[in-house]
């Protein structure tokens, strides 16, 4: 599985599309940008772990 790079656009398993802010060894945190859940996130910002996502549009340098 790719791990994502800042700036990537994913989506998680629950619904939540947003870009990578920060990657993390485990998880990457995201801001938000279409939240499905119903589920308020404090900041719009939330963590989602490695295993929990796939990457919908990758940025090339």
């Amino acid at each position: 599985m790719k791990t994502a790079k800042i700036n990537d656009r994913i989506r998680s398993k629950k619904g939540i599309v947003g870009i990578v802010e920060k990657v993390y060894e485990n998880s990457v945190m995201i801001k938000i940008a279409l939240n499905r859940t119903g589920v308020l996130y404090e900041n719009n910002v939330t963590v989602i772990n490695h295993k929990n996502y796939q990457i919908l549009k990758q940025v090339t340098i």
